[in-house]
């Protein structure tokens, strides 16, 4: 077999080093950020750096003759009450979440317990009978502490998110008045804040977990990994509530201010006479940020415990060799040093000068990530695994090369780049289907819903192909382990993909901050460059969740399917093919109750800006303010009563159709939600980031084409603004949230797997 070249006090430094020099450097990108001062006052022309990014532009208020005071004043003043009505917002979801968590918590507890009875004994191992592990007891107590321990990362990783894109908004509009390069640099460099603090953050707390659970476990080290499971549903519980609660706020205020602002009453985005206009600012940071951010951690979470529970019974566990146990988290590690010389191209390496520079340089930021970390890839797996071992195979050892696990991992960060530019010639308004869509409203907004319709069902064939030769490739060379960590490869640039997310909801309030604080329509066209270039990295950002969601899931699959003795998954045998049916009806159910949520919150929220233009005097001529704080009330009482109905839903049915149907039926459930979720929520968030940037395509009249269907108001436009009002709930709340369904049903089941398979099938041992 051999032995690994990076010795176990290597790994063991090596890992909690690089999580450590992630959160340093995310903190050295706020202090950078908060140097723009959010207060009035000339600031010195070059700050040091040349012309460099625009420094050496003059401010274009002073060009125009504009008051700079009074312009600061207004931002600071913005900026203050979208972050206040986030943190708010926050605050009450995580109250309710609390009480879920503490719950779920104490289930987890009662029914692992339940197993061998409350006993203390130790009992013979799960898959080495000859062997003595720890009480089942051990197992209910330690998976209840990594379930809280990741419930409380997610929480706090979408918070903190959160909380720098509510930091940088403002930041970023006073920086684009001297130049858009400037401006891009800001906000890029909070989103990287985020994605450096969520990515460090979730391996330092892993990492710490399993050197804390170790002192207990000792040698039983597939006890100890199959605990660590709950840290992958702790942070995919938190996740499935943030982007739920999140999506169904931001997307009831953004069709409420659409609906009545842009269609009715012609006025434009983000006017300060909407009453829902804030609301919808607040929606960018607590759906597309503080969510996506609990999204992604669960990704990286439960890829890293898939990984580690099949690694325990393979020859890593079992002759108790730490390095290549601990090559997931190597990984993860090497990616973030990898990501932070990846920022380096955007923040200083580089400088953005013109507009048609933002969307290259973000998609720069992709490929050098992918190419860099190929050949980080190859180092790990050089030096930290052995030249040949076994990795466990459905009750079989497989033999495995190195090499071999070096191409697992790298064909999921391949396919993830595949997947991203696919999704962004679906989405982005530079290409033909984009602008064949914005092309349909010449004819209404039925033409465009069909176009766009058409649009997202074809925009699954290439990134499902590229997930199913993943799964081929990974599976072939080391089973589900394979999958495990070629997930984890798609999730390796994790730090980089946030930071390309993040920026988009950043540059989009900066948008919204600029129209609001009445800034020039020059300074309003470069913060629409950053949101258009922001909005395409968005869906990019929503396709690496879908497929990296896909291969944690089906590795969460495999683990269950091992730790619940299932020998094979027969579909010809009634118990797993009615359990298919179900798997393949339950994102259908889920994205209709979100769907109808949206539409239910969105109603309130019609209403009462409609209300607000009727009954407020000298609304509309800009001579009164608009109750902005009863919007934003509505949306916040809407989303925490709508997102339970979902929640509960994902979170019932793996502990239902365990406990009455079985193991088997389960597997058929958690098989058909797989396959039929994954469609599902590529062609949702594809087709509604196509109406949303066929309709940016018609305001921005960059082109003769595009000239030819605006202005804004004119008929095309107004079937734009009712096809991106329809794709909203879709690309924000129904479609990424379908993602956390598959991958939450997936480890919840595997976390529960001793239950089942000790205590389920009630209805059938009855009959």
């Amino acid at each position: 077999m051999g032995a690994s070249i990076l010795s176990d006090f290597g790994a063991e430094i090596l890992i909690p080093v690089c999580a450590v020099i992630g959160i340093a450097f995310s903190l050295v990108q706020w202090v950078l950020v908060s140097k723009v001062k959010l207060s009035p006052g000339r600031e010195s022309v070059n700050n040091g750096s040349g012309a460099k990014n625009g420094y050496s532009d003059y401010l274009i208020e002073e060009e125009e003759g504009l008051n700079d005071h009074s312009v600061v004043l207004k931002c600071a003043e913005i900026q203050s009450a979208i972050s206040e009505g986030a943190t708010s917002f926050l605050f009450t979801e995580y109250q309710y979440v609390g009480i879920f968590m503490v719950a779920f918590a104490i289930l987890i507890f009662l029914f692992l317990g339940s197993v061998e009875r409350f006993s203390s004994k130790s009992q013979p191992c799960t898959y080495d009978k000859s062997k003595i592990c720890k009480p089942a007891l051990a197992t209910a107590a330690f998976s209840t502490i990594s379930f809280l321990l990741g419930a409380i990362t997610s929480v706090v990783s979408g918070f903190l998110g959160m909380k720098i894109a509510t930091y940088a908004n403002a930041r970023t509009t006073l920086e684009a008045r001297k130049g858009v390069g400037k401006a891009f640099i800001t906000a890029f460099r909070s989103g990287a804040v985020m994605g450096f603090l969520l990515a460090a953050n979730g391996l330092l707390v892993l990492y710490i977990a399993i050197n804390l659970f170790k002192l207990y476990y000792g040698d039983d080290w597939s006890g100890l990994f199959e605990a660590i499971t709950g840290y992958g549903l702790g942070g995919s519980s938190m996740a499935l509530f943030g982007r739920v609660g999140g999506g169904i706020y931001t997307k009831a205020a953004d069709v409420g201010a659409d609906l009545v602002g842009k269609v009715e009453r012609n006025i434009p985005e983000d006017d300060p006479r909407n009453p829902a206009v804030i609301a919808d600012n607040v929606g960018d940071n607590v759906g597309d940020i503080a969510g996506m951010g609990s999204d992604l951690f669960g990704s990286y979470a439960e890829s890293s415990c898939a990984a580690l529970v099949v690694a325990s019974i393979s020859s890593f566990g079992i002759n108790h060799e730490l390095t290549p146990m601990l090559y997931p988290l190597i990984i993860s590690s090497v990616g973030i040093i990898v990501c932070l010389i990846t920022t380096l191209f955007a923040t200083d390496f580089f400088e953005i000068k013109a507009v048609k520079e933002i969307e290259p340089s973000l998609k720069r930021q992709l490929i050098i990530s992918t190419v860099l970390m190929t050949i980080g890839i190859g180092i790990v797996s050089w030096i930290a695994l052995p030249s040949s071992f076994t990795i466990f195979n459905f009750g079989d050892q497989k033999a495995v090369k190195n090499w071999q696990l070096f191409l697992c991992v790298a064909v999921g960060l391949w396919a993830g780049l595949i997947i991203g530019f696919v999704t962004e010639y679906y989405t982005s308004n530079a290409y033909s289907p984009v602008q064949d869509v914005a092309d349909s409203c010449r004819t209404g907004a039925a033409t465009n819903v069909i176009f766009g319709l058409a649009l997202g069902y074809k925009s699954c064939i290439i990134p499902i192909f590229a997930i199913a030769i993943s799964i081929f490739v990974s599976f072939s060379f080391a089973a589900m382990y394979g999958i495990a960590v070629s997930a984890l490869g798609m999730l390796s640039t994790i730090a980089t993909g946030l930071a390309i997310d993040a920026y988009g909801p950043i540059s989009d309030n900066a948008g919204g901050i600029a129209e609001m604080a009445g800034m020039s329509h020059r300074i309003r066209e470069r913060t629409d460059a950053l949101d258009a270039a922001g909005n395409t990295t968005a869906a990019i950002g929503k396709g690496f969740a879908i497929g990296s969601a896909a291969l944690v899931s089906l590795a969460l699959f495999g683990a269950f399917v091992s730790r619940a003795a299932i020998s094979t998954v027969d579909v010809l045998t009634p118990k797993v093919f009615i359990g298919l049916l179900v798997g393949a009806m339950l994102p259908y159910w889920f994205s209709a109750m979100t769907m109808k949520s949206v539409g239910s919150a969105a109603l309130k929220m019609v209403e009462e800006v409609r209300r607000q233009f009727n009954t407020i005097p000298g609304l509309m001529e800009g001579t009164t303010k608009p109750d902005y704080a009863t919007c934003v009330k509505i949306s916040t009482d809407a989303s925490i009563k709508e997102m339970i109905p979902p929640g509960a839903l994902v979170m019932l049915t793996p502990l239902v159709v365990g406990i009455f149907f079985g193991v088997e039926s389960l597997s058929g459930v958690l098989a058909g939600s797989l396959v039929s979720g994954v469609q599902i929520a590529i062609s949702a968030s594809n087709t509604g980031g196509a109406w949303d940037n066929a309709k940016k395509y018609i305001e921005a009249g960059a082109s003769p084409h595009a000239k030819s269907l605006g202005p804004k108001g004119s008929d095309p436009h107004k079937a734009a603004v009712i096809g991106d009002t329809i794709g909203d709930p879709l690309k924000d709340t129904s479609g990424p949230s379908l993602n956390i369904l598959i991958k939450l049903m997936a480890v919840e089941s595997l976390v529960f797997a001793p239950f089942f398979a000790t205590h389920g099938g009630l209805l059938f041992k009855l009959f």
